[in-house]
């Protein structure tokens, strides 16, 4: 059974739909799973790419992995956080492509954040999320 997400764009507030999010997201029966954030850290400990792209890839993977892990799609994002050093519209150009392809036209609720720092000095982004995940059934 796959979760019930409700995505709205009520005509009261900016229509985000072009931009590959939604204003208001409702889950419906099931449980929540809290992504922690996401960085340009890998499993096998090889180094983290200098490069923002190459973060935003890293970070890409590691939310795929978040959600094979979960047995669940970016259709079950809830709501994801997107927090970035440096945050202005170039590197905005620069993480937003990728990652609006890693949504596979989900639409979920997105906050962008700048922030002065992330938890090591070379880190440029991080992403976290919330997942609606099908109630559990007895079987």
């Amino acid at each position: 059974m796959a979760p019930s997400l409700t995505r709205l764009n009520p005509e009261t507030l900016p229509d985000p739909s072009d931009l590959g999010y939604s204003q208001i997201s409702i889950a419906g029966p099931g449980r929540l799973a809290f992504v922690s954030g996401q960085v340009a850290l890998s499993a096998d400990g090889s180094g983290t790419p200098s490069s923002l792209d190459g973060q935003v890839a890293q970070v890409i993977d590691n939310l795929n992995h978040a959600l094979a892990a979960l047995s669940a799609t970016p259709h079950d994002i809830a709501q994801m956080r997107i927090y970035m050093t440096d945050l202005d519209d170039g590197a905005m150009s620069v993480a937003m492509p990728p990652l609006t392809a890693f949504l596979q036209g989900a639409r979920p609720s997105v906050t962008g954040i700048g922030v002065a720092a992330l938890a090591m000095p070379e880190l440029k982004i991080e992403v976290e999320m919330v997942v609606h995940l099908p109630e559990e059934t007895s079987g």
